[in-house]
């Protein structure tokens, strides 16, 4: 009976060495063979060691979100006020205090709870899969779902999904510097290796975590999740994503209300002691005020904002991985990317074979497409389109026999096949790539179908040609030869030597239609765009010329090869083209522009991208791009498109505006609100408000905030990069507070000089009016125009106008006695509405003042007026 599988009941390390043992053992100690598990083995398993994740909070579970409602602070307080007023015979306080919790708790759950769902139904559409035998055939699967014994086939460009043994490879490299540190691929090839062999000399061992580079492979799956290596290196460092600039303002903002809360309430308890206050209520009061004054819907409003901004991005092609990075986007002042299918079109055409000094050899087409259409590694669309012209022009290569390949890796620039000669014994190595590494490791050269030696002459006339097809445009690809009489033992890197050079590819990649358009939109937006390319100088200058981009700083690889970390920071910032670049660069250019205090969103869909995507602040990648650079990615583009990451640019910076707006405007109403309350506490013989009342004042004007979510935003907040400013919001919390103490202290001196009411019509007229001002006022100050000029969300306008009313209806309806509310005198109503008005035009007044004291609206105003005069010469 076979013993059971490793990753099924044996811990990490009490497994033996998997990797040492033959094929054969290793496929009947996993109760599994070549062709895979069935569906319903597979099922068992997966119920039995649980899904391949390494984090159990990667999963979703709405009791999670629900429980995560009651951790703040002061809610667990306002849950032992309770207690407390059940304990002394306060039932009904205790009552309308667990209501409001709950209330407030459910209304957050549920609009959380909505948001994280649509968010993960958006990253299941772009969820890591993986090709798996189950059932005898080949599926795509999610990796979560496999398990020890699945077999799995990868490729180039692929994630590795989990621990595996290779049992098949062609050609096979992989990338597993992440766990061994190596800086170039390793070939993985089937068979055993030592069992006390380290991890780096494991040659038959795919490790999660580790990427294809090239060629073609089948593994058995060994380990999943955290008992795989990368998942218990993992689990000791438990890693967390580096806290973006947003995360920031948001924590040191709950530091400053957390200070002012702390101190309102100390003061405000002490005070009521001292005027003979009876204790619980003092206490009950000083927390209802702490309540009142913290934002306690942000984490709620925050997490729908987003999520509802994921959404609205997905429908216009951006699907979000990484909720924060809505808000680098929004931020975002300076765009990284490649040329191809970005700025150009994306659809690669040969359009014509040349000879080294001239003419187009008959065997120039044949040897070009037997490379690309014989090699196993990378699909590229430049091997696609000579496959595509040798297929027109009825060159046929199925006949011919492939002996071996020499992968492409991102610094040779080149690609061998060997193949077998059909009329002698030899065999021919055909290499195609950049003309300068092709040019490095030939000696000899055809003319006119005749070799001779590669001198200077020879290869400053081919230099030549090179230089005059990319200034015009093309993309110049070598191609070379060498015939081996006597095949070696093996071909690897050093087998391309003493070549032949026999002509070059010329293609073409025109601009995508509208790219300059979209690139004066992206500048309109205070984006600034870097094109870093691994194509000559020439051919980046040319297309930058013809589409409005600027070349007069070009940083080719060689030179910043040859720059200190500390010189690139300056040098990268006043770069226009990054040209030549090696792949490893790409990560140098992004971190030195980042170190310049720029935001940078880097674009890329390539194996040798993953490194940047990860540097960037905002890394995005395109659907269908390589494994491992979808997954390292913020952001995922449905096409590779700079209209949509523009719309997704507006959408995050939407997201960030209300965010900000529920920020500004709750804080600046909740102070002034709490800051006249706390005065009036001690001037007045009675509590202007009783804690049930606060509570059920605070848990009524949340309900309009969350509409904020969906509030409409000025075309001029979108216009310019957003960041977090704690100044700002102090400011702006300081000012409209104030102007709102002023008003109440107005209201108390009306309700007592002038009505000369009782504590009873009093608190009631106060909760009345202090609720209909906080709702009526974000109308007033969501937006630097005149109220009347920016209209505001439907859900937003409807939700205030439903609350106000019920203000209005609250002291009459049945319980309002449970709250200690009266029915208001027709003075009294007439007179808070005088007061409401006077308040919203005051604040129409300051917000006018406020904002043309900001610098970033000067500068939007005049940019504005400078539109309107240019408009006015033209007509």
């Amino acid at each position: 009976m076979p013993s059971p599988p490793y990753g099924l009941s044996l811990k990490p390390h009490e497994r033996p060495a998997y990797w040492s043992r033959p094929q054969a053992t290793l496929l009947t100690e996993l109760d599994t063979s070549p062709r895979g598990l069935s569906t319903q083995d597979a099922e068992a398993r997966l119920r039995k060691v649980g899904a391949n994740l390494l984090r159990d909070e990667h999963r979703f579970s709405g009791l999670r979100i629900f429980l995560s409602q009651f951790k703040s602070p002061l809610v667990l307080i306002l849950v032992a006020a309770a207690a407390i007023s059940t304990a002394v015979g306060e039932w009904k306080e205790a009552t309308i205090i667990t209501a409001v919790i709950l209330a407030s708790s459910l209304l957050s759950f549920y609009q959380e709870y909505s948001a994280s769902l649509a968010l993960q139904q958006l990253k299941e559409r772009i969820s890591f899969k993986v090709k798996v035998w189950r059932d005898g055939g080949s599926l795509t699967l999610p990796a979560s779902v496999l398990v020890p014994g699945d077999v799995i086939d990868v490729a180039a460009g692929d994630l590795i999904p989990a621990d595996a043994v290779v049992i098949e490879a062609t050609d096979l490299h992989v990338s597993q510097s992440v766990l061994t540190g190596e800086t170039f691929p390793v070939e993985k090839s089937a068979g055993e290796t030592p069992a006390q062999a380290p991890l780096a000399q494991r040659s038959n061992m795919l490790f999660a975590g580790a990427s294809v580079r090239s060629g073609i492979g089948r593994a058995v799956v060994v380990a999943t999740g955290s008992a795989t290596e990368y998942g218990m290196i993992a689990g000791h460092l438990q890693l967390e994503p580096p806290e973006t600039d947003f995360a920031r303002g948001i924590r040191r903002f709950g530091y400053m209300v957390t200070r002012i809360t702390l101190i309102m309430v100390v003061v405000i308890f002490a005070g009521n002691l001292l005027l003979n206050r009876p204790l619980i209520d003092s206490l009950l009061f000083a927390l209802a005020i702490a309540v009142g004054l913290t934002p306690e819907m942000l984490p709620a409003i925050v997490s729908v904002t987003l999520s509802s901004g994921a959404r609205r991005m997905a429908k216009d092609g951006v699907i979000v991985r990484r909720l924060a990075s809505i808000e680098n986007l929004g931020g975002m002042t300076l765009l990284c990317t490649d040329k191809t299918g970005t700025l150009t079109e994306g659809v690669v055409r040969l359009e014509r074979v040349e000879g080294a000094f001239g003419g187009a050899p008959a065997q120039l087409m044949r040897l070009a497409a037997l490379n690309a259409r014989l090699q196993n590694g990378m699909a590229n669309p430049l091997d696609e389109a000579i496959a595509a012209a040798a297929t027109e022009m009825g060159i046929d290569t199925s006949g011919d026999v492939k002996v071996a390949e020499i992968p492409y890796d991102f610094l040779r620039k080149r690609l061998s096949v060997i193949v077998q000669d059909q009329d002698t014994a030899c065999q021919v190595l055909i290499a195609k790539g950049a003309v300068a590494n092709m040019l490095d490791i030939c000696d000899t050269v055809e003319d006119d179908g005749k070799t001779r030696p590669f001198d200077a002459n020879a290869r400053a006339v081919i230099e030549s040609r090179f230089a005059e097809w990319s200034e015009q445009g093309y993309r110049v690809l070598g191609l070379a030869t060498r015939r081996f009489e006597a095949a070696p033992a093996s071909y690897h890197r050093d087998s391309e030597t003493a070549l032949t050079f026999i002509g070059f590819l010329l293609f073409s990649d025109p601009p995508k239609p509208g790219i300059v358009e979209t690139l004066s939109a992206l500048a309109r937006r205070g984006i600034a765009v870097k094109v870093i390319t691994g194509d000559n100088r020439f051919v980046a200058a040319h297309l930058a010329r013809s589409i409005g981009l600027a070349t007069d700083h070009i940083l080719t690889g060689e030179e910043l090869g040859h720059t200190s970390y500390e010189a690139l920071a300056a040098l990268a910032a006043r770069t226009d083209l990054f040209v030549e670049i090696d792949p490893n660069q790409k990560q140098r250019i992004v971190a030195a522009l980042r170190r310049r205090g720029h935001v940078v969103g880097y674009l890329g869909d390539g194996i040798n991208d993953a490194p940047a995507l990860h540097e960037a602040d905002i890394g995005i990648s395109v659907e269908g791009a390589a494994d491992v650079a979808q997954q390292a990615a913020d952001m995922v583009l449905v096409d590779k498109n700079l209209d949509v990451l523009l719309e997704g640019v507006d959408n995050g910076r939407r997201t960030f505006a209300n965010t900000l707006k529920y920020i500004s405007t709750t804080t600046s109403a909740n102070f002034g609100n709490m800051i006249s309350m706390s005065v009036a506490s001690f001037v007045l013989p009675f509590q202007p408000l009783l804690a049930k009342q606060i509570l059920l004042n605070n848990f009524l004007s949340d309900i309009p905030s969350l509409a904020i979510a969906s509030d409409n935003v000025d075309k001029e907040s979108v216009l310019r990069p957003q960041s977090w400013d704690i100044g700002y919001v102090q400011r702006f919390m300081v000012v409209f507070g104030l102007i709102s103490t002023v008003f109440d202290i107005l209201t108390f001196g009306f309700l007592i000089m002038v009505a000369r009411e009782t504590a009873a019509i009093f608190q009631t007229a106060w909760f009345v009016e202090s609720l209909i001002t906080e709702l009526a006022i974000v109308l007033v100050i969501r937006t630097a125009k005149p109220v009347w000029k920016s209209r505001p969300g439907r859900w937003l306008i409807l939700s205030t106008v439903a609350v106000i009313i019920l203000a209005l209806f609250v002291p009459y309806l049945p319980g309002a006695g449970w709250f200690g509310f009266v029915a208001l005198p027709p003075h009294v109503l007439a007179g808070l509405g005088v007061i409401t008005l006077l308040y919203l035009a005051a604040s129409e007044l300051a917000k006018h003042w406020f904002f043309s004291s900001v610098p970033q609206h000067k500068s939007l105003r005049r940019q504005a007026r400078s539109r309107r005069v240019t408009r006015a010469l033209r007509h």
